[in-house]
């Protein structure tokens, strides 16, 4: 697995971001190389601007309250190879490579795999 891309985000992108009261801001990533969703989570400006530094997917803990930088301790990282906002700027979407098992705290692949029906 070689290192993520940092993203070279503008401040006026940055700018455009529309955190919530939270400060916070909904985020998916997606497996670049199969489009499927992996995980949903939250960033706050810091860790949006680490994960811009950095290449590597950083996020906001809100049960923890604090940085979570994925794969510390579980080793499954996330690597950035491309990022978006949506229309509204309210949604974050990072197609990233995934090391190791998996995205989901239970070990599957991704965090959607229970169907309704």
């Amino acid at each position: 697995m070689t290192d993520g891309i940092a993203i070279p985000a503008t401040s006026k992108q940055l700018a455009e971001v529309a955190f919530n009261a939270d400060g916070l801001v909904p985020v998916i990533a997606q497996d670049i190389q199969n489009g499927d969703v992996l995980m949903m989570a939250w960033m706050n400006r810091e860790s949006l601007e680490m994960t811009f530094a950095e290449g590597r997917m950083v996020y906001w803990s809100r049960s923890r309250q604090e940085l979570w930088r994925k794969g510390d301790t579980s080793g499954d990282r996330q690597f950035v190879r491309e990022a978006y906002f949506d229309c509204d700027a309210d949604t974050l979407l990072f197609k990233v490579e995934q090391e190791g098992a998996g995205a989901c705290h239970t070990g599957a692949r991704t965090c959607f795999f229970r169907p309704f029906g």
